[in-house]
This record gives structure tokens, sequence and C-alpha cells, in this order.
């Protein structure tokens, strides 16, 4: 994995577990240890899902770096319907607090999300090779002129 996305997927994972204890505190104290169950599993099940995600993507554009919009939302849709399949195979469970399971689960998607796109916002990535020109054979004669353009 790139430096880079290994740093976005750092710069999401830890503010999205910070948030998952801090949620599992919370749970306990209104819920007792089936809330405190409940919102684990829910930090477990997006730290799991987006991370795999990210790795998903990174081995999907790796060879083909222009499919990277068509591969980023296959990959989130895909972690969404997983998500949503999750959701309605423990909807009736009493292994855990349901609302401190979605709530969790809930807080730290966005959580995650947001702190990923932040991570891509300033990661300072080329999406344009600036060494692709230099080196080349090119003259002056090749380069279009900057006749006809208005001032």
């Amino acid at each position: 994995m790139p430096s880079n996305d290994a740093r976005i997927l750092r710069g999401a994972a830890i503010p999205t577990a910070v948030a998952g204890v801090i949620a599992m505190a919370i749970s306990f104290a209104v819920a007792g240890g089936k809330g405190a169950l409940g919102a684990l599993f829910g930090t477990l099940l997006v730290m799991a899902f987006f991370s795999s995600g990210q790795v998903a993507l990174d081995r999907l554009t790796r060879s083909n770096p222009h499919i990277m919009m068509a591969a980023a939302l296959l990959v989130y849709t895909t972690q969404i319907l997983l998500v949503g399949i999750v959701l309605a195979v423990f909807k009736d469970t009493d292994l855990f607090n349901r609302q401190a399971f979605a709530f969790t689960l809930l807080g730290c998607a966005l959580i995650w999300t947001g702190f990923q796109v932040r991570g891509a916002l300033k990661a300072k990535m080329f999406y344009v090779d600036p060494d692709a020109g230099s080196g080349s054979s090119e003259t002056k004669a090749d380069k279009p002129s900057d006749k006809g353009r208005q001032q």
C-alpha cells in the first residue's frame, strides 16, 4: 500500500477508534454491558468494512488508476450493502443493545468517511506527472504558440 494511502487509512482509523471507545463508555452508562457490547460491535464493523474497502480500492486501482472513481463508487456501494445485510441479520438479536449498535455504527461511519476525505484532501498527491515533459525531444516548433490569443 502506498504511503499516502496508508496515511489516509491511519488518519481515518484512529479517530474512529477513539469515537468507538467514547461510544462504548456512553453506551455502558446508558444501557449497561449489552450497550457497551453493541457499541463495540458497531465500531469493529465499521473499522473492518471501511479498512478492507480501502485495501480493495488500492488493489483495484493499482494496475489501472483511470478507473478510480468507478472503483471507489463500487467499493462504497458494496460496503453500504454489506452493512445493510448485517443490520438485517441482527435486527432481532438479544446479544447486544441494538440502539447502541445502530448509533455507534452511524457515528463511526460518518467519522470514518469525514476523516478519509480530510486525509485525501491533505495528501497532496499529484494527478498530473510534472516530470512527464522533461527530457523529451520536444522542440519549440512542436509546442503550440500563443499567436492569436487575446491578451
